[in-house]
C-alpha cells in the first residue's frame, strides 16, 4: 500500500507545503488533488524562500514526478508564473517531471471577476474567499459548463470555448452586479497561448498514479488547505469550493482507498485562520498578536496567498480531534511549536459549553459554534529557545509534554515536530 496522504487539520496555513518537501524524500510522486492558487505553500531551503500555490511542494526534490490532478482547477496564467519563478530559482520544471491533468478545469478573469463581485456583494457577510475565482470555477463544473484542461489541446477551440464563456459571465456581471463587460476577444487570444505553452505539460494522469501504483513507488498526495474549509465537513458556507480532507484525494487523482497506508494530519501548536466563519479559541489581544508576530519575517502569520493577517489563538484540541476522526490520520506532524515559545501557561480547548451544556464533539452548526465558550486544559511553557534543536530527547521537559498531551487528547501519535521554518528544523519524535 504505497499511498500517503498528507491533509490539514485545521483551516488551511498548516505548514503542509514543509512537511510535503520532507515526505518528499522518500516519495517517487507528488500530486496535488483539490483546490487551485488559493494555497499558498512556504518553503524556506537555506538562504532561498519558495512559495507555491499550484505546483506540488515535492517539485523541490529532484527525483519527484509532480501531478496537478483532475480535482484541481487551475489558472493557466499563474501556473505559468509559478514555472517560470521555479525555474529562476533553478528548479527543474519541465513536462518531463511536472504533469497537468487533462481532466482539471480553467480558471478565466471571468471566474475571478465573478469571485470578487459577488464577496463585495455580500458587504458584511462575505465569506472571505482568495477571490482568485475558485468557488466559480467549481460552480461552472458542477453544471457541466466548465472549460476542462484538455481542450488546451486545440488552442483554436479553446480560444472559442473561453470567448463563449466570457460572453456568458458579462451579461451575469451586468445584469446582476452592474459591472463593466470583459473583453471576451482578448482574453481567449490570451487564453489561445496560454494553451500553446502548456500543451507539453497536459496529459491523462491516470496512467501516470497507476503505473507507479504497480511498481509499488510510492506516491504523496498533498492537500491544500485544511480539514475544517472541506465544503462538507466544514462549517457551511465558510470553506472552500472542494474537499481538502482525505477522500479527496481519491477522488481528484483517481484510485481506491485500499492502496492507502499513510494519513498523516498536519496541524499547528496553535490555531489560526483567514477569513470570516467561526474559530472558537481566537486572541484578539495581546496573545494574538504575539502568536501572529509582526509580518517582518516569512513565517509570520500573513497569508502566503492574499497577504491578509491570519486569526490566532489557543490550540482547538476539539477541532483536532475531529479532522482525525474524519480523516482516518494514522500520524499527526505538529508545525510552529518554536512559536509557543515564552508562554508561561499554554492554553489547549479541550471541550466547548454551549447554552450552559458542556460537549466534547464539534457541532456541525454555525451558529452554535459561535455560541461555543471554549473549556481549557492549562500546561505549563517553556522559555529555552528551541529552533536549534535536532532531537526529541533535547526538547524542553515542558515542550515534550505539551506535545504527548495533544497525541493523547486526540489519539493519534505525533511522528514530526518543526521547531523553525527551514527544511532542516524538523524533529523526528
Amino acid at each position: 500500500m504505497p499511498v500517503t496522504i498528507c491533509v490539514g487539520a485545521q483551516w488551511g496555513d498548516e505548514g503542509k507545503g514543509r512537511v510535503v518537501d520532507w515526505l518528499a524524500s522518500e516519495s517517487d510522486v507528488v500530486a496535488r488533488y483539490a483546490g487551485g492558487d488559493n494555497a499558498g505553500h512556504t518553503i524556506s531551503i537555506g538562504d532561498t524562500t519558495f512559495k507555491l500555490h499550484l505546483i506540488p511542494s515535492g517539485i523541490l526534490q529532484p527525483k519527484a514526478a509532480c501531478v496537478l490532478g483532475s480535482g484541481m482547477v487551475v489558472n493557466p496564467q499563474r501556473l505559468l508564473d509559478e514555472i517560470q519563478q521555479l525555474q529562476n530559482q533553478g528548479v527543474d520544471v519541465s513536462p518531463e517531471r511536472l504533469f497537468l491533468s487533462d481532466r482539471a478545469h480553467v480558471i478565466t478573469p471571468g471566474h475571478i471577476a465573478l469571485d470578487t463581485a459577488s464577496e463585495e456583494s455580500r458587504a458584511e457577510d462575505a465569506i472571505g474567499t482568495t477571490q482568485r475565482g475558485i468557488g466559480p470555477a467549481y460552480t461552472d463544473k458542477v453544471l457541466r459548463q466548465g472549460l476542462q484542461v484538455s481542450t488546451m489541446r486545440s488552442p483554436e477551440d479553446f480560444a472559442d470555448a473561453v470567448k463563449a464563456h466570457i460572453e456568458d459571465v458579462n451579461m451575469v456581471l451586468q445584469n446582476r452586479y452592474q459591472r463593466r463587460p470583459l473583453d471576451a476577444d482578448g482574453i481567449a487570444t490570451m487564453y489561445a497561448d496560454y494553451a500553446r505553452q502548456l500543451q507539453p505539460y497536459i496529459v491523462n494522469t491516470t496512467p501516470i498514479i497507476h503505473n507507479a501504483l504497480q511498481a509499488n513507488q510510492r506516491i504523496l498526495c498533498e492537500g491544500a488547505q485544511g480539514t475544517l474549509l472541506d465544503l462538507d465537513l466544514g462549517h457551511y458556507p465558510f470553506v472552500t469550493s472542494s474537499s481538502p480532507s482525505v477522500g479527496g484525494a481519491l477522488i481528484g487523482l483517481g484510485f481506491g482507498p485500499t492502496v492507502v497506508d499513510r494519513v498523516v494530519g498536519v496541524t499547528k501548536a496553535f490555531s489560526t485562520r483567514v477569513g470570516s466563519g467561526p474559530m472558537p479559541t481566537e486572541q484578539k489581544g495581546e496573545i494574538g498578536d504575539r502568536l501572529r508576530g509582526t509580518g517582518e519575517k516569512p513565517w509570520d502569520e500573513f497569508g502566503t496567498t492574499t497577504g491578509r493577517p491570519r486569526r490566532c489563538g489557543w490550540l482547538d484540541g476539539v477541532v483536532l480531534r475531529y479532522a482525525a476522526r474524519v480523516n482516518g490520520f494514522t500520524e499527526l506532524v505538529l508545525t510552529k511549536l518554536d512559536v509557543l515559545t515564552g508562554f508561561e501557561q499554554l492554553k489547549i480547548a479541550v471541550a466547548y459549553k454551549i447554552d450552559g451544556q458542556t460537549i466534547d464533539y464539534l457541532p456541525s452548526s454555525v451558529a452554535e459554534v459561535e455560541r461555543a465558550e471554549p473549556i481549557y486544559e492549562t500546561l505549563d511553557g517553556w522559555s529555552e529557545d528551541i529552533m536549534n534543536i535536532k532531537r526529541w530527547e533535547d526538547l524542553p521537559a515542558n515542550a515534550q509534554r505539551y506535545v504527548n498531551y495533544i497525541a493523547d487528547f486526540v489519539g493519534v501519535s505525533v511522528s514530526l515536530v518543526s521547531v523553525g521554518p527551514e527544511r532542516t528544523q524538523i524533529i523526528l519524535k
